[in-house]
């Protein structure tokens, strides 16, 4: 669905209703229960299960967030460890390659990929000009 820049509309044919299930110790289950626009269950479309957790990191918390395939809560919990760690090991995977990515950047004089330092060149007030 497109939306023009000054419209800001709901599907109605696209409604949730969002619950939380925490075993308050390893992470939380989102359950989506499709409703109509009456409130009312849609059981012509299918309930999802998104799982999430904090991993410890060396820089702090990383929230990881993951579908979980499922046709229950109790599949979804049941899944949860296996779904968390394939998600996990995305993250890194992603992760990794940012640093690669980061590393192989190479920075020559009079480009900035950032666009930070001409952006504080421009900012005025000193007499040191950037091309």
């Amino acid at each position: 669905m497109t939306q023009s820049d000054n419209e800001i509309k709901m599907d109605s044919d696209d409604l949730y209703r969002d619950e939380t299930i925490t075993d308050r110790r390893v992470g939380t289950i989102r359950v989506l229960t499709p409703i109509t626009i009456d409130g009312s269950e849609d059981s012509s479309r299918e309930t999802i299960y998104i799982g999430s957790a904090q991993v410890m990191t060396p820089a702090g918390a990383l929230p990881i967030s993951f579908d979980l395939n499922a046709s229950s809560l109790r599949d979804a919990v049941e899944n949860f460890a296996d779904a968390s760690k394939d998600a996990l090991e995305e993250t890194a995977r992603e992760i990794k390659e940012l640093q690669r990515q980061a590393a192989s950047s190479i920075v020559t004089p009079g480009s900035d990929p950032t666009g930070m330092i001409s952006g504080l060149a421009n900012a005025g007030g000193g007499k040191i000009q950037m091309p």
